[in-house]
């Protein structure tokens, strides 16, 4: 089992050190880079620009680096306000007060 989970964890460390073809000099992004700019841009309707840092991880690192940034805005505005997150993200959906 230890065997498995090394050779899974290996793959990652080994995996930061290769770069892709065309990517020589340029660094890396990581999965909460690519997830600010990607929202960003879509506030601003930049599809080139969503474009862009979606490429920069795999899909599902940026569908877990845009729910990390998600949880902490509500968080956020949630201590702003004075409200709780749970009411904080039903007004930001527009749903009803649970």
């Amino acid at each position: 089992m230890f065997d498995a989970i090394r050779k899974y964890t290996g793959r990652f460390g080994s995996s930061s050190h290769t770069e892709a073809p065309g990517t020589q000099g340029r660094r890396a992004h990581n999965l909460f880079e690519a997830a600010a700019a990607y929202v960003a841009a879509r506030v601003e309707d930049d599809q080139d620009g969503s474009d862009e840092a979606a490429a920069w991880v795999s899909p599902e690192a940026l569908s877990f680096g845009v729910s990390e940034l998600a949880c902490r805005a509500v968080i956020t505005l949630a201590r702003e306000r004075g409200q709780s997150p749970r009411t904080v993200a039903r007004d930001l959906l527009g749903l009803p007060p649970a």
